[in-house]
């Protein structure tokens, strides 16, 4: 005599077992109303004043003590570290922001970010640069005479 192999959709157990799977499954986007999804926080809180407290120059203890520590210390790069901070309700990001502070010799060198202000570093005021932007300084061009002619349109004047 065949033994005849069972047929798996045959079984209420196995078939019910199947749709309440279905089921469940095509419902797993939908949340249940009432249930309140808490806030996450993750990462290091940066705000506006600590950035605007990093100057060049400074060494990696100063960094530190002013931002803290971060919370991505590159294993292959030294002398890069990352603060990220992330704000997430359940699935959604409400949220991020970033920094990136970058040493060179064991100074602060660079950073870079979303709370880093367009001049950054700030510039250095530079005595010649006042001289070199046209600033008058009060000597003219007259001659001993009184003359307001420069060289060149004396020059000019001479080849009429």
């Amino acid at each position: 005599m065949k033994r005849r192999s069972p047929n798996l959709f045959s079984s209420p157990l196995l078939l019910s077992l199947i749709l309440s799977l279905t089921t469940v499954a095509g419902c797993s986007n939908i949340g249940f109303p009432g249930v309140y999804r808490i806030n996450v926080d993750q990462g290091n809180i940066v705000d506006q004043d600590m950035v605007d407290q990093l100057k060049p120059e400074m060494t990696r203890r100063q960094v530190r003590f002013v931002l803290g520590t971060p919370i991505i210390e590159d294993t292959f790069n030294n002398d890069r570290w990352d603060y990220v901070r992330i704000l997430r309700r359940g699935d959604d990001t409400l949220f991020r922001t970033q920094l990136t502070v970058i040493f060179e010799n064991d100074v602060l060198a660079n950073v870079e970010g979303d709370l880093v202000s367009d001049n950054w570093p700030e510039p250095e005021v530079d005595a010649d640069a006042d001289t070199d932007a046209g600033i008058d300084t009060g000597s003219d061009d007259t001659g001993s005479d009184g003359d307001t002619n420069t060289d060149m349109e004396a020059a000019t004047d001479a080849n009429r």
